[in-house]
């Protein structure tokens, strides 16, 4: 624990960045799977460059929260915002036309394609204009010219990279990739689903190293993880579901992964109830 006492702890406030505009915001969010309330008038924002950990035990309603954003799911209270004006989605291609891009934890690359392949998986540019939409000729220079261009605006080095299917690639490469993807096409906010499970510790070193490039940019993330550890060493802010409700809103450097656990385990008190 950190020491600090109920009645001024600061996890029991909200933790925005002044001066700015969330980029999303979700207000009082409620989803119900019908007896199983699994969201609870809950309301989280994140803003421009900042990584956002969200954490819970499991059936806290973390993967429920990060549907209803991405556009799987709809709410049955509440709503959203982007830019401070509200969105309506209801499916994950509205969101993707949004710039809201999601990277599950099985990351949803085809083994078979190369890099380039993946990142432009689905949005497959074509050559020669008529010919070229008629014919599926696809524009294959374009796609490897670009993926080399986002791979190093991230610093991200994958040996073969245009040659080598993703199958043949390390857990952290495939990682990277998929991070890449979704940084090319998001260009609101990136939704990372346990970017480092399965990793090793240099594998998730880098991975970290390429959120928090990525957040650096502008672009803002929210990460999903059980690992604690690299919840503090790569986000700015935490908060804490618990069956179905947030109990913890803070900053990063304002609490402690002792702290947090008494959030998730219930054995510390709920934002507003401290």
């Amino acid at each position: 624990m950190n020491g600090k006492s109920m009645a001024t702890q600061p996890a029991a406030a909200e933790a925005p960045r002044s001066g700015t505009t969330p980029v999303l915001e979700v207000r009082d969010i409620s989803k119900n799977f019908e007896a199983v309330r699994a969201l609870d008038g809950v309301s989280v924002a994140v803003h421009p460059g900042e990584v956002l950990g969200l954490v819970g035990d499991n059936g806290a309603g973390k993967s429920t929260l990060i549907k209803i954003i991405s556009g799987v799911y709809q709410p049955d209270e509440g709503e959203i915002l982007m830019d401070g004006r509200t969105l309506a989605m209801s499916t994950p291609h509205e969101a993707r036309e949004r710039g809201i891009e999601t990277v599950y934890q099985h990351l949803a690359l085809v083994n078979q394609l190369r890099v380039d392949g993946n990142l432009y998986l689905g949005r497959e540019p074509n050559r020669f204009g008529f010919l070229g939409d008629l014919f599926q000729i696809l524009d294959t220079p374009l796609m490897k010219a670009k993926t080399k261009e986002v791979m190093a605006r991230l610093h991200i080095r994958i040996p073969g990279l245009e040659s080598e299917p993703v199958h043949r690639m390390s857990g952290g490469q495939r990682q990277a990739a998929a991070i890449a993807r979704a940084v090319h096409w998001g260009s609101k906010l990136l939704l990372l689903d346990e970017p480092t499970a399965a990793l090793g510790a240099e594998q998730s070193a880098e991975v970290q190293r390429i959120i928090r490039r990525t957040c650096d940019s502008g672009i803002p993330a929210i990460v999903i993880s059980h690992n604690l550890e690299h919840v503090f060493q790569v986000c700015d802010r935490i908060v804490v579901l618990r069956l179905g409700r947030k109990v913890l809103d803070c900053r990063a450097d304002a609490t402690s992964p002792d702290e947090v656990v008494a959030y998730i385990t219930g054995s510390r008190g709920a934002v507003g109830h401290a």
